[in-house]
């Protein structure tokens, strides 16, 4: 599913113009990504929690011509599912 079609099924869902769905869809990636920019973690009970985590500089290789490369230090976000999404994924 991508975000259009997210927008769409809570749209028809709660009986909301698509319009208002996606104002709030839009808001809530907004304050994700501020709230992991500043302090490093969003959790949602549900669903899972985003983290961001620091990668070290580490040894690589270019992979079109072999060469022997260093990977720059960064950042990361990762993402934990939550027990109630796990075992929600795996109910028959």
């Amino acid at each position: 599913m991508v975000k259009s079609e997210l927008i769409k099924a809570i749209a028809e869902s709660v009986t909301v113009p698509q319009k208002d769905v996606e104002i709030v869809v839009n808001t809530l990636i907004s304050k994700v990504q501020e709230a992991l920019k500043n302090d490093g973690e969003v959790t949602l009970r549900g669903l899972g929690a985003f983290k961001v985590s620091q990668k070290q500089e580490r040894p690589g290789r270019n992979p079109k011509t072999g060469e022997d490369a260093v990977i720059t230090a960064r950042k990361v976000v990762t993402f934990k599912c939550s027990t109630v999404l796990k075992n929600h994924l795996n109910q028959k």
